[in-house]
């Protein structure tokens, strides 16, 4: 985990543990798997330009099966939407996890 998230985590941990506990009951309140989760969740990382964000869930993603070509095809579908300079930058943040996995 990051080192700043680590730190928010420590410093308040109630807090930390509401946020997780609300995480899991989103997660756990319907019928999406755990990979289409994170592929949501990468999508809209990417629409805020958060680079923690969009590491976080491509990293999770990966874990929960996607394929390469899943996680750059969310982020792609997007381009209308959020334009091109922010899908470049998201995609530049994939390819450090790719590079991580490599």
């Amino acid at each position: 985990m990051p080192k700043h998230y680590m730190s928010i985590k420590e410093k308040f941990p109630e807090y930390s543990d509401a946020l997780s506990n609300l995480g899991e009951a989103v997660r756990n309140s319907g019928p999406l798997d755990e990979k289409t989760t994170q592929l949501i969740q990468l999508a809209a990382s990417a629409a805020i330009r958060s680079e923690g964000g969009v590491h976080s869930h491509a990293r999770r993603a990966f874990q929960n099966g996607a394929s390469e070509e899943e996680v750059y095809q969310t982020v792609l579908l997007l381009t209308s939407t959020i334009g091109f300079p922010n899908i470049a930058a998201a995609i530049s943040w994939i390819n450090d996890i790719v590079a991580e996995r490599d």
